[in-house]
């Protein structure tokens, strides 16, 4: 099993597109005011405050896929059809995760709860977007170095809970990421927490 590499601190731009396509927003359709983008960008630019992005990053061999199972190193299994037939022609695989930690989650909590809800609306989908582009973030830099192997990963991952990938493989997951060293918990029914936190599989052709 290859070390486990974690990212301290995912240094991202901030993916204003994304976050107004989530705030609803369509490009040529939807009529912002002024003053209403001033007040969302002055949202956008105090959630920073609060967001902390970590992540981590695991290479894992593939030793065979058969029927909807895939088998790794270490006689580790996870079942899925569509998982399978995404990682067909790869040889490894790589599991990540990120978190913005539990600071915004607080004060989209407090903010959703009353204090100022529209803030926290855009709050949530600020938090939302940057950890996801963290993903992609973590997956450009395994794609650096699968550069001198003349590799590279697959464009599309895979999450636990997506399709029938079953969200009980967070368990394995979030023991091979040793998720805890990053501030994340994990509930019986499988739940990262702090909310924002995400995990997701791809392959490595």
């Amino acid at each position: 099993m290859n070390p486990v590499l974690f990212f301290e601190s995912i240094p991202i731009s901030i993916p204003r597109k994304e976050i107004y396509r989530r705030l609803g927003f369509m490009k040529g359709i939807t009529q912002i005011s002024p003053s209403q983008q001033e007040e969302i960008e002055q949202y956008i630019h105090d959630a920073q405050s609060f967001i902390s992005l970590k992540g981590v990053g695991l290479r894992v061999p593939i030793q065979e896929i058969k029927g909807s199972q895939i088998i790794l190193a270490e006689d580790i299994l996870f079942e899925s059809h569509q998982l399978a037939v995404l990682l067909d022609t790869c040889r490894e695989l790589v599991l990540m995760g990120a978190t913005a930690g539990s600071d915004i989650m607080a004060a989209v909590g407090e903010d959703i709860a009353g204090r100022n809800v529209t803030r926290g609306v855009v709050f949530d989908a600020t938090v939302s977007e940057m950890v996801d582009a963290s993903l992609g973030w973590i997956m450009d830099y395994f794609n650096r170095t699968l550069l001198r192997e003349n590799r590279k990963m697959l464009k599309n991952r895979f999450s636990a809970g997506y399709g029938d990938f079953l969200l009980d493989n967070q368990k394995t997951i979030y023991r091979l990421l040793q998720l805890d060293r990053l501030g994340i918990q994990i509930t019986e029914s499988c739940i990262l927490i702090p909310e924002k936190s995400v995990t997701a599989v791809t392959g490595i052709m």
